[in-house]
């Protein structure tokens, strides 16, 4: 098998985390993600050719280490980390413009 494995498993961390986390980045501008993307699927193929399938430990860790950071942030500030809510402190804390 080749980068099938990586492939498939970067494609299901991007849908189920856009459809996770997606509330999280409402106001984050669409260049920033496309390069965070570009970064990790960069890295992670670059790696596979080298270590093989053990290449995909990095967007694993990288990903549950943002996850649990994520989660302490959020109730240090009073956040549900699940909802993002309340939605206007959450906007305040990561220094968006709330829409009233």
């Amino acid at each position: 098998m080749g980068i099938e494995l990586e492939l498939a498993t970067l494609l299901a961390m991007a849908v189920i985390g856009q459809a996770t986390f997606a509330v999280f980045e409402m106001e984050t501008p669409a260049w920033r993600k496309i390069l965070k993307w570009s970064v990790v699927i960069g890295l992670t193929l670059g790696l596979a050719r080298v270590a093989g399938h053990w290449a995909l430990v990095l967007p694993l860790a990288a990903g549950l280490a943002g996850v649990i950071g994520h989660t302490i942030w959020c109730r240090r500030h009073g956040i549900d980390p699940l909802r993002g809510t309340p939605r206007r402190r959450y906007y305040e804390l990561r220094g968006w413009k709330w829409q009233d």
